[in-house]
């Protein structure tokens, strides 16, 4: 295996790069800071690379069971002997692949981002941000121990703010930037909870101990699940709000409405975001600690299953009425986000958990097939200077091989075979099929859904009537090399990812899990997806009515979904409604009336007082010595009486 240097170079070159960025660049060298952005990551992704192929192929395996290796670690604060907090890096099959998935991804978004943000007038500090946020990724999925992981969660955090509120002349980008932070810092509050309920009773933070500990029989075990709050244990309230601060960064229902929102920062931030970095985050937790949730927390397991699968479904149906193409994107990220936690949560731990695998899986097949639909939309965006459908169609003639990447990115996520998404998609519906035949049905709902809203806007942009303005002569067709670049590579992932052996992934503490794939098992879905695919071609390919008399025949429901069934405005009737106006106001006046009121009324009385006592200091020696003789007196005849 490297050693730790090489280990801690992968996610330290975007650090330095940062900083490097950030403290020079800007100034000196601003035109070359996106070649050392590139050049920093193509490093590191190498060098991950390099990782992965010694861990899965060369060292990392004992009797066929991959290990989890320590690759470096030091203490950075100690309170006790028994209690420390490290700093380290933790090598497994799912932070292996998380190394090089983020990397490439970022490598990606960093040679597209030389071509479309180009001319930008904070184009160094756009890279500085990248890289800051590159850095933030590789932290969180290297951590050794679950406070650590917290760190680097709150830096990832910091970092899509700047990213989502880059254009901060833009009111609504500064909006969805707040947005996206405070809704994940609420989430984060849950998780910080959890660590400190798991932490405390299993007396450790490092993950490996953690999990050893809370997921057999044992007294740490048998401590958390004998304590309990209004019914419910100590491991199941650390377990769900875990989950929480998962859900949060994963846009998970309720907590999804920062996602489309997010859409406001640049085209390739959205990739980076959505492909496999902040959003697969609460996945990545979850299968971290999944362990502990299969072996010895099974409800908690069970709400994994059920709000994935309800965001996955929920999420398709608005992703069927949106105009903006990059909003049909992000709710296709949060129904494929859904995707991989129901799979986790009808996982069964041992030779059995299908799901574990499925998820790990359809988390490294999606990283391609939604960065080349994110990159290519961009590229879309970046022809006809709008997000909206209307203002598209016919773009096949104009952009060939936007068209053709686009093309297989959508028969990806749509399921056909042999394209990527097909294989991992099939993993989850067999694992979902074995476990609860509910969550099966909704999951292969969902994927005939995906298929038609993925091809509605495949057809919107590419087919029908041309609807984009010509452009003149300062338009260079669809894109500079550095854009194109990125797509025929994410492309051709996108065909070969599939065939990935996945097999090889384990648990967290190296237990063996295997893959299960049948054929005539994906006849169904595969079918229901080319069906939905065909009634996209017959409503988008050319211009129909259909469309419209549809949308109108199911007015309320098509109007509900347009607007996101209302959950912005529920949150808005709570935040304004309830809490500002039932609680907010009311606590101003009691605050306002009351409690300063009260300090007012002791401040006056002490004024009063003050301004009565106030011609005692006169500076009159005589009247001085009145009072002194007066005070003496005084004295004299108190001593009197008690004496007699």
């Amino acid at each position: 295996m490297p050693g730790p240097l090489y280990i801690a170079l992968i996610p330290l070159l975007p650090l330095i790069t940062f900083a490097i960025i950030s403290l020079v660049g800007n100034r000196y060298f601003p035109k070359f800071t996106g070649i050392l952005g590139t050049t920093s990551l193509a490093i590191s992704a190498t060098i991950s690379l390099f990782t992965a192929w010694q861990y899965f192929f060369v060292e990392g395996s004992v009797n066929g069971v991959y290990q989890q290796i320590i690759s470096f670690k030091y203490t950075w604060l100690e309170f006790s002997p028994n209690v420390s907090i490290d700093m380290g890096a933790l090598l497994d099959p799912i932070s292996v692949m998380m190394i090089v998935v983020v990397t490439f991804v970022s490598l990606m978004v960093h040679i597209y981002s030389l071509g479309y943000m180009k001319g930008e007038e904070r184009f160094s500090t756009y890279y500085a941000f990248l890289s800051l946020f590159t850095f933030s990724m590789l932290g969180l999925v290297l951590s050794s121990n679950i406070f650590q992981i917290y760190i680097f969660w709150e830096l990832v955090g910091v970092s899509s703010y700047l990213l989502i509120g880059f254009y901060f002349d833009k009111p609504s980008a500064v909006a969805a930037s707040k947005k996206a932070f405070i809704v994940t810092r609420f989430a984060d509050l849950g998780f910080l909870v959890g660590i400190l309920l798991l932490a405390f009773h299993a007396e450790t933070l490092d993950f490996q101990t953690l999990i050893q500990r809370l997921s057999t029989p044992g007294d740490y075990l048998n401590g958390i699940i004998s304590a309990s709050f209004l019914g419910v244990s100590a491991l199941t309230w650390g377990l769900v709000l875990v989950f929480i601060g998962g859900a949060g960064k994963s846009a998970m229902f309720p907590l999804h409405v920062w996602l489309p929102d997010a859409m406001e920062g640049p085209t390739p931030v959205s990739a980076l975001i959505h492909a496999a970095t902040m959003v697969v985050a609460g996945v990545f937790l979850v299968a971290r600690l999944f362990p502990i949730f299969a072996m010895s927390c099974p409800v908690a397991l069970d709400i994994v299953a059920c709000v994935g699968v309800f965001s996955s479904l929920f999420a398709a149906i608005i992703a069927c009425t949106q105009t903006d193409i990059k909003r049909v994107l992000a709710y296709s990220t949060m129904s494929q986000i859904g995707y991989m936690m129901f799979a986790l949560g009808v996982s069964e731990y041992g030779e059995n958990g299908l799901g574990y695998m499925a998820s790990m899986f359809h988390l490294f097949t999606h990283a391609m097939f939604k960065a080349l639909l994110f990159l290519g939309a961009g590229a879309v965006i970046h022809y006809v200077h709008s997000n909206e459908m209307k203002d598209m169609g016919g773009l096949r003639k104009f952009m060939p091989i936007t068209h053709i990447t686009f093309l297989i990115a959508c028969l990806a996520i749509a399921g056909i075979p042999p394209f990527a998404g097909f294989f991992s998609k099939e993993e989850i519906l067999t694992a979902a099929f074995h476990s609860n035949k509910l969550i099966f049905g909704l999951a292969v709902t969902t994927a005939a859904i995906t298929a038609f809203y993925m091809f509605r806007l495949y057809f919107s942009i590419f087919w029908k009537s041309e609807h984009h303005p010509h452009h003149g002569d300062d338009h260079h067709g669809e894109g500079p090399k550095t854009m194109l670049i990125p797509l025929l590579v994410l492309g051709l992932l996108s065909i070969v990812a599939g065939f990935a052996p996945f097999h090889h992934l384990v648990t967290s503490d190296g237990h063996p899990l295997h893959t299960e794939f049948h054929l005539l098992f994906a006849a169904g879905p595969v079918l229901l997806a080319i069906i939905a695919i065909i009634v996209a071609m017959v409503m988008y390919k050319k211009e129909s009515a259909l469309p419209g008399k549809i949308s109108e025949g199911l007015k309320s429901i098509y109007q509900a979904a347009y607007r996101k069934f209302y959950i912005d405005e529920i949150y808005l009737f709570v935040t304004k409604g309830i809490i500002f106006n039932l609680i907010g106001r009311p606590s101003a006046w009691i605050d306002r009336n009351i409690v300063d009121g009260f300090m007012n009324m002791m401040a006056t009385v002490t004024e009063n007082f003050s301004d009565t006592i106030k011609p005692i200091q006169s500076g009159k020696l005589q009247l001085y010595a009145v009072w002194f003789f007066a005070g003496l007196m005084g004295m004299v005849l108190l001593f009197i009486y008690l004496w007699a």
